[in-house]
């Protein structure tokens, strides 16, 4: 049968009794949003995550999985609804073989759990291989059995030897995903290094043994889409010399790269991503729609906008020393100094624009900014304020006669009064 759509899975759960209208639409999210399953031209399939969820539930916990159990439940909520059925009996006949299946579920060891996942989803990841042969026995060292293990990262399937044997490979029934172990491709013409076709937990990808006075080899990964099995030595070779250098930037001079990344192919520039509509650009993508492509992502306000080199310094500010510069921007060229910007008038000629006419720019537009920096100069006036002290005691001890006087003056006055 084909695999559901959208209008046929909803049809599917009417049928069943699972669910309402009003449940439907988080249903099918949830199962897109978690990773259960795949959209392929409309239809859903399901990944591995959602198999070993699937599998899990139905073995430890079954009666909630069940078709009937959802459908009965729903029954029981309309008696609530209508008064014919206490709520507080329902979720008490509820909770208490739904506590029983979780204090089991508890108890379980992991390896226990595995084991179990290991067995039902056998038919999945294991299927039988036309030779006849073993579709267990590792590729790598022959000797051991391939099995689901749980990671770090997941699950994935991996040799029985390890650590002595390192095999390991994503959860997939077969194909392109289950090679039997490496594949050869050739040499890199440029260093004479064989070039290999490998699969990791992370799925397959190139490798590129280690040139000499190196500890690891090179890697790259396989994007989504291409025939691992087809993959040529100058595909290979596409990829495990990446990135891709594509020209320098007009305004700029820096260089702009096309890459793979964690959310698709991109180009980068000075920090700045923007993507592209498939992973052959990465290869093919010329400097010209590069630069658009990261112009219209600044303009939408992604990424990290980069300021360009300045068209000339005109000399050091007076107040701080920091660069006064003519910088050229959308609107036409203008002064920088540090945060502050001011618009060169459209009658001044850039190539002659002196060092006080741009100061004069820079105080007339940002005054306030200057003003704000004084408390800078402000942490130097407490140091200023000790010297006149320091000179006071001095001039204190230099007319030590005078402090009588000072003393006299409340006597005399007393004795005035």
């Amino acid at each position: 049968p084909p695999r559901y759509s959208e209008a046929t899975l909803v049809k599917r759960m009417e049928e069943l009794g699972i669910g309402r209208p009003s449940t439907y639409a988080s249903i099918l999210s949830v199962l897109r949003d978690r990773n259960y399953v795949r959209m392929d031209r409309g239809r859903f399939v399901p990944e591995d995550k959602g198999r070993i969820v699937t599998t899990f539930l139905e073995n430890f916990f079954r009666r909630y999985v069940e078709y009937d159990f959802t459908a009965a439940l729903e029954d029981e909520l309309d008696q609530v609804s209508s008064g014919a059925l206490k709520w507080k009996d329902l979720l008490r006949n509820f909770w208490k073989d739904f506590i029983a299946a979780i204090e089991a579920a508890g108890e379980l060891r992991i390896t226990q759990v595995i084991d179990v996942l290991d067995d039902v989803l056998q038919p999945h990841l294991f299927p039988p291989r036309e030779d006849g042969s073993d579709p267990r026995l590792c590729p790598t060292c022959k000797s051991g059995k391939i099995g689901l293990r749980l990671g770090r990262f997941g699950a994935f399937l991996g040799c029985s030897n390890y650590p002595e044997c390192n095999f390991t490979r994503p959860l997939t029934a077969s194909g392109e995903g289950a090679a039997a172990g490496p594949r050869k491709l050739g040499e890199d013409p440029a260093t004479g290094l064989m070039l290999e076709v490998k699969v990791g937990r992370f799925g397959p990808y190139i490798e590129r043994a280690p040139a000499p006075g190196d500890e690891k080899p090179k890697r790259a990964s396989i994007p989504k889409g291409w025939s691992v099995a087809e993959l040529t030595l100058e595909q290979a070779l596409q990829l495990i010399n990446l990135p891709r250098e594509i020209g320098l930037h007009p305004e700029t001079g820096e260089k702009i790269v096309a890459n793979f990344g964690r959310f698709g192919p991109y180009v980068s520039h000075q920090g700045a991503y923007a993507n592209l509509d498939s992973p052959e650009e990465v290869f093919s993508v010329g400097i010209n729609r590069a630069v658009t492509l990261l112009a219209e992502k600044a303009q939408r306000g992604g990424g990290r906008v980069q300021r360009a080199a300045p068209l000339r310094e005109v000399g050091k500010h007076p107040a701080d020393g920091k660069p006064v510069a003519l910088m050229k921007g959308k609107y036409g060229v203008y002064v920088n100094h540090g945060k502050t910007n001011a618009t060169l008038p459209k009658d001044a000629d850039p190539e002659k624009v002196t060092l006080d006419e741009a100061l004069a720019l820079i105080a007339a537009k940002g005054g306030a900014k200057v003003k704000a920096s004084k408390p800078k100069a402000v942490k130097a006036k407490p140091e200023a304020a000790k010297k006149p002290k320091a000179k006071k005691a001095a001039n204190e001890k230099k007319s030590a006669p005078k402090k009588p006087a000072r003393k006299a003056a409340p006597k005399a006055a007393k004795a005035a009064e």
